[in-house]
């Protein structure tokens, strides 16, 4: 009599959780439908764009200007004290990382 209703019982849960599987399978195939594809959006031609140093729209014309203005005169340096404190900021973060106890020492 055990092993009838152990039989029965597993029956039935293995037919509710495939039931349960099954619903949601045929909806989360499908992309959304606003959505479009991948191979329309490798095809367009971006024609704006936006500026590196101040995230402002420019046209393409503009965004190719700025790039040339960009590769003639480089950014400036940092000062050396900036730059070894910058290094001495990152080298403290990554002691940090491995032994955070020293957080309590500093």
């Amino acid at each position: 009599m055990k092993y009838i209703k152990y039989i029965c019982l597993t029956a039935i849960s293995s037919i509710v959780v495939s039931i349960t599987n099954y619903q949601g399978a045929i909806v989360a195939a499908l992309p959304p439908a606003e959505d479009i594809p991948e191979e329309i959006l490798r095809t367009e031609i971006i024609l704006a764009a936006r500026s590196p140093i101040d995230g402002k729209p420019l046209s393409a014309a503009d965004y190719a200007q700025l790039q040339a203005q960009l590769q003639q005169a480089p950014p400036p340096k940092l000062s050396s004290n900036i730059r070894d404190n910058i290094f001495l900021l990152r080298l403290r973060k990554a002691l940090l990382q491995l032994f955070p106890f020293l957080d309590t020492l500093i």
